[in-house]
């Protein structure tokens, strides 16, 4: 089932397609949720958990450039879509696979061979590193089925399709969760069994997709000459993609710097902290990371269609759901957040639980930055402006390293939890003038539409 949204009103568009992509990015968290509570009741909160927190910014330097240029290598794809070019669709679509191959073989190869001396190099503490070592090397070898799953998930809603991959992430949650309490508790398996968990369900996810494309897109069925590698086609999709996948990777870089400084304080109890308040957040962002996902899917249609004033409208609306939706939850994390974090933990982590408090409300205080970070991203990316949105990657790493070397040795865990808010306003001041810059250029290049 294909969606075109260059037609109709953009208000129900928007909203019919973010709510599966809101949906399925939850379950996709539903990964690391149930990681997290699974280990902290069942395996131990303060080891067990730091060595989780200790590879979470490694783990996003990776799988963080592997969305980003599964991301990327589908926007061509919804531009022609867009553009009613059926035929130019199908070679960006079997040229952006070609280029999945060659990522995933790439990736998987180095980060399994380096994956002990990244954790060197991040001084994660010698009493969690063999326990980091065992969970994060499975989560590598993974990387295949995540590219697999990403980029299948991405051309789905490219071609206006966001309720099959939010069914398929369901069903693979659900084996997740099953897999972690019989991997943990029937076999013992301890923290490997927790990533080889992930990467079986997540093998699951990228199957059931395949299976969907290939039985219900006609529009997706291949000539010979389509199915050609193609330099042009290959140059354009790398074009868009492999600066959203650095951009990933520059932000990620800066949450590596920081967790060194963090790792470098040697206390589990402050990483435990660290790991639990980012669950938790990571938890609450997903609807606006959802909601720039469909933004970069509207953009990009509508691009493709020549609709610059339907788009400036979609940005607009988008805008005031994340400010509605931002205050919502703010209130919320200042107030719950607290006993949210004792649902992961147990109500007996009292130091662990108070720092997450803290934690949450500085988020909550300053949840609105990252709202704007993420509609003004997707967008000026969904409109083929990757290099431009890096820039922000930029701010984000500026940021980060900021408040690591400036603020966590002075401050220990109370100047890390500013690492993000400082990151993510920087980031705010180049997104808004690189908007108003883009939107510019396009009216000069294809007018109003």
């Amino acid at each position: 089932m294909v969606k075109d949204m260059t037609k109709g009103r953009p208000a129900p568009i928007i909203m019919r397609f973010c709510l599966p992509v809101l949906l399925g990015t939850v379950f996709q968290q539903v990964y690391n949720v149930a990681d997290t509570m699974i280990v902290g009741r069942y395996i131990g909160a303060e080891a067990p958990l730091a060595a989780i927190g200790t590879t979470g910014p490694l783990n996003f330097l990776v799988l963080g450039f592997v969305i980003g240029i599964c991301n990327g290598f589908c926007i061509p794809v919804a531009q022609k879509f867009g553009a009613g070019d059926e035929k130019e669709m199908r070679r960006f679509a079997a040229n952006a696979a070609y280029l999945c191959v060659f990522f995933a073989v790439l990736i998987t190869a180095l980060t399994t061979i380096f994956a002990w001396q990244l954790l060197r190099i991040m001084d994660v503490p010698e009493d969690i590193i063999e326990l980091s070592y065992s969970y994060i090397i499975m989560i590598f070898a993974g990387i295949p089925a995540a590219i697999a799953y990403n980029f299948l998930a991405c051309l789905l809603r490219a071609l206006g399709n966001s309720k099959a991959p939010l069914v398929f992430l369901a069903i693979s949650s659900i084996v997740n969760v099953a897999l972690d309490l019989i991997f943990i508790m029937g076999f013992g398996m301890g923290l490997r069994g927790v990533g080889l968990a992930t990467v079986l369900a997540q093998s699951l996810s990228a199957l059931l997709c395949f299976i969907h494309i290939s039985r219900g897109y006609p529009i997706l069925r291949f000539t010979r000459e389509e199915l050609r590698l193609r330099m042009k086609n290959c140059t354009k999709i790398i074009s868009i993609g492999l600066p959203m996948g650095l951009q990933f990777s520059i932000t990620a870089i800066g949450g590596l710097i920081l967790q060194r400084a963090v790792n470098g304080l040697g206390e589990a109890v402050i990483i435990a902290s660290i790991t639990t308040g980012n669950r938790i957040f990571l938890l609450f962002i997903q609807p606006l990371e959802a909601l720039g996902i469909t933004m970069a899917t509207f953009c990009g249609q509508n691009l493709g269609a020549k609709k610059l004033h339907r788009i400036k409208k979609g940005i607009r609306l988008a805008m005031l759901i994340q400010v509605i939706y931002c205050a919502a939850a703010g209130v919320f994390l200042w107030f719950f957040g607290g006993h949210v974090a004792a649902l992961f933990i147990g109500g007996g982590e009292t130091a662990i639980i108070q720092n997450v408090q803290f934690h949450l409300r500085v988020i909550a205080s300053t949840f609105l930055t990252i709202g704007i970070l993420l509609v003004m991203r997707n967008s000026l990316q969904g409109l083929g402006y990757s290099f431009a949105a890096m820039f922000a990657g930029v701010s984000e790493l500026v940021g980060r390293v900021a408040v690591a070397f400036f603020l966590v040795g002075r401050h220990g865990f109370y100047g890390a939890v500013f690492a993000g808010p400082v990151s993510w306003f920087l980031a705010d001041i180049v997104l808004v003038v690189l908007y108003f810059v883009v939107m510019k250029r396009l009216k000069r290049k294809i007018g109003r539409g």
